[in-house]
């Protein structure tokens, strides 16, 4: 999905948003769209660790669309593909 500027993720948060909307709030049928949003938030947190050494991605405020670091990685690894 195109990513907008300045909103790492957003695409990704509505897709999943629309499709828990779309499926009465069942979330098992939108696994698919969880596991792109946290790809996408795991990504924009390695990015900005690469770049940014000094600063940790849970200390900056990334996006609005990701939960915190920890929350992704686990989920990530909680569910592998």
């Amino acid at each position: 999905m195109k990513q907008e500027p300045g909103q790492p993720c957003q695409a990704e948060a509505c897709a999943l948003q629309s499709c828990i909307s779309a499926n009465t709030y069942s979330p098992d049928k939108c696994e698919a769209h969880l596991k792109r949003l946290y790809q996408c938030c795991s990504k924009l947190y390695q990015d900005h660790t690469e770049k940014n050494d000094s600063k940790r991605a849970s200390d900056a405020n990334l996006s609005t669309a990701c939960p915190m670091p920890s929350v992704v990685e686990r989920w990530l690894k909680n569910h592998p593909s």
